[in-house]
């Protein structure tokens, strides 16, 4: 197949029309959604109501964005094995969140992962610097996912960039504003559906070059390529930097506020630790279809085609599908990577409204003395104000290098939240000083860190050397985070924390108490 082949970059009438029944499909649930969005609860909780088997293909939608689906296939296709190693640290994480997470944050929580600092904590200086970590973390991971959309649909349906930066916001201010967190699971749950479903679909298509033999497409990649493709080592060499690395998407995982917050769409415990057993099913199957998808695309389409069409890879998917399924297929899996973004995206903003409205105005700003109602005002004005600024900010970072901006949301979530929530729930003698040390602490190393490492400052700012050495920095910020958790624990120790940790504790395994 060659390059000037490809329909990928011209308007399609089969990329639009089936772009069209999912904007459709999704604003009709919104519609039906906002009726069941006027409490806070609602709003917040989808009312409790969710299933596990919902919330765990919601809690994959949310989960597997379209850098999981076109970064991680492209990775595997230029880099061969090695790219199975975001694969496997973004599965890791989940068993993690299901063990030590799920069950505590459903008990002790209300609507944020916050709720569960403040629960022993001093309320006002804990939500402040908690909800600051979880703004960081939306913050980058928004500007990441905003970027990335305009730029895929740039590239899929032959849009200008900025008009489909616009689209993106708008549709998902729609979303999260009138629908709340009902529409926001409903539409992680069809994106889910649809992109596992087309991705098997692609696989089986695949295979069947193949005589459906994995040893076949193996041999033919490395007749092509050399067994360099089978080994690891193509894309980090040094073990520190994968070490870290992994650290960081595995510990992440369990600190992303976007996917904490689902756990309170569930009537109790038992429901949230089922949902996180049916996503990592959901979830683990879905990086074997992108590891056979990299290879195949390899194989099928090429290296060289694949990097002339984009030198991250991150075509290879589309390339693959029109290669093995026409036009038609192409149109199919082109409006299923659009729906993983705004899924994505829809999900980072209630989760970002949630902190600004529920953590900062009901939780600090008015100190609990607020009505249901008037909390969820705010978080649509909240709602739109992010939408804005996400498509403004989508607009000014145009062209620019955003990879560093994923990995610094997940090294910020794995170094500010993720420390903090697990020594709460865990350690009696854990104070109010030593969380907010630890959240600023991991939040100043993560992002600081990040600035300086070769990412950044080789990368973006084109200078000859890096002054840390390591691309991400999950390493020492979360060692910083828990000394620094540590260290403020028992030099300021705090004894109304310690007293309450008993009645946390029940709470926390019996469900006594929880909403």
């Amino acid at each position: 197949m060659d390059i000037v082949e490809t329909a990928i970059g011209q308007p399609s009438a089969t990329s639009i029309l089936f772009f069209l029944v999912f904007i459709f499909a999704t604003l009709v649930i919104t519609y039906f959604a906002a009726r069941r969005s006027r409490s806070a609860t609602e709003f917040y909780a989808a009312g409790r109501g969710v299933t596990g088997l919902q919330n765990g293909l919601a809690l994959s939608g949310d989960y597997m964005s379209a850098a999981s689906f076109l970064g991680i296939a492209g990775l595997v296709s230029l880099r061969g094995f090695d790219g199975l190693i975001y694969s496997i640290g973004f599965l890791v994480g989940w068993p993690i969140l299901m063990f030590l997470i799920a069950e505590p944050l459903r008990n002790l929580g209300q609507y944020t992962f916050v709720d569960v600092l403040a629960y022993r904590l001093s309320k006002r200086p804990i939500r402040i610097a908690a909800a600051s970590g979880s703004l960081m973390t939306v913050f980058f991971y928004l500007i990441a996912q905003m970027v990335g959309a305009g730029t895929l649909i740039m590239m899929i349906f032959g849009m200008p960039y900025q008009i489909a930066v616009v689209i993106v916001g708008v549709v998902m201010i729609m979303y999260v504003l009138f629908g709340g967190m009902v529409a926001t699971t409903w539409v992680q749950i069809i994106k889910a559906v649809l992109l596992l479903s087309g991705g098997t679909l692609m696989v089986i298509l695949i295979m069947f070059h193949f005589g459906f033999s994995y040893g076949e497409l193996f041999r033919q990649a490395s007749l092509a390529y050399g067994d360099r493709v089978l080994e690891p080592g193509g894309l980090i060499a040094s073990p520190l930097d994968a070490v870290s690395l992994g650290i960081a998407l595995i510990l992440g995982t369990a600190g992303l506020p976007h996917i904490l917050m689902r756990f309170y769409t569930v009537q109790d415990a038992k429901t949230a630790r089922r949902s996180v057993f049916y996503a990592t099913g959901f979830i683990g199957f879905f990086y074997i279809l992108t590891f056979t998808i990299g290879f195949g695309a390899m194989v099928i389409v090429g290296q060289e085609v694949i990097s002339a069409m984009d030198s991250g890879g991150n075509m290879a998917a589309l390339l693959v599908a029109e290669a093995t399924g026409g036009a038609v297929f192409l149109g199919f899996i082109a409006a299923v990577a659009f729906a993983t973004i705004l899924a994505v995206v829809a999900g980072l903003t209630l989760s970002g409204a949630s902190a600004l409205s529920h953590d900062l105005y009901a939780g600090v700003f008015r100190a609990g003395r607020t009505s249901g109602l008037d909390e969820v005002r705010v978080a649509r004005i909240a709602t739109l104000s992010l939408g804005i600024l996400a498509i403004v900010l989508g607009l000014i970072f145009q062209g620019q290098n955003v990879a560093f901006m994923v990995g610094l949301a997940f090294a910020v979530a794995a170094s500010a939240n993720f420390p903090a929530l697990l020594l709460s729930i865990l350690w009696r003698d854990y104070s109010t000083t030593g969380a907010v040390l630890s959240i600023a602490t991991g939040t100043i190393l993560a992002v600081g860190l990040i600035i300086l490492s070769p990412a950044v400052w080789i990368d973006v700012m084109n200078n000859p050397t890096a002054v840390f050495p390591l691309t991400n920095p999950a390493i020492v910020s979360v060692a910083g985070a828990f000394l620094a958790g540590y260290i403020g624990s028992k030099v300021w120790p705090d004894a109304e924390a310690s007293r309450r940790y008993e009645e946390q504790k029940i709470r926390n395994y019996l469900g006594v108490g929880a909403e």
